[in-house]
């Protein structure tokens, strides 16, 4: 199931989120969330999160440090994502703090993965976006890809 759409949601004083429902099933019940690009938060179903850190474990951490900077950015902070009887999860405070989340936040479908930002951020990065569009998808042609 391909992650999408956009989904506003809360986080209460315990550091719970309700994960979308359109989204739970994509996610399973047993998902990774991770420090993201950007400062959001990145949730990948297990399947996806094993994919991806078979490719963090072959790279050269031993002898070069970007690679190890990498693979500590990302597996250093994954945690273990579960639902509760009323579809939330504990977003762990050091990856609240990472991800800037206030109370609202925006859960965004990725396809592969979803992102959580704090919706103040959100909404200025999707403005930054939308003004840029027509520009990227140019740029985005020039790459073979099209609309």
């Amino acid at each position: 199931m391909t992650l999408k759409g956009e989904y506003s949601h809360n986080i209460d004083p315990k550091g719970r989120l309700i994960i979308p429902a359109k989204l739970r099933d994509g996610l399973g019940e047993h998902f990774v969330i991770t420090k993201g690009m950007e400062n959001c938060l990145y949730v990948y179903p297990e399947a996806e999160w094993n994919a991806f850190e078979e490719k963090l474990n072959a790279l050269p951490t031993t002898t070069d440090k970007n690679a190890r900077k990498f693979a500590y950015f990302f597996q250093g902070s994954a945690t273990d994502g579960e639902l509760d009887k009323q579809g939330r999860t504990l977003i762990p405070a050091v990856l609240r703090d990472y991800a800037m989340l206030g109370k609202e936040v925006v859960f965004i479908g990725m396809g592969k993965r979803a992102e959580i930002w704090d919706k103040t951020r959100w909404d200025a990065k999707n403005a930054e976006v939308e003004a840029d569009i027509e520009d990227i998808a140019s740029e985005m042609e020039a790459s073979g890809f099209s609309i």
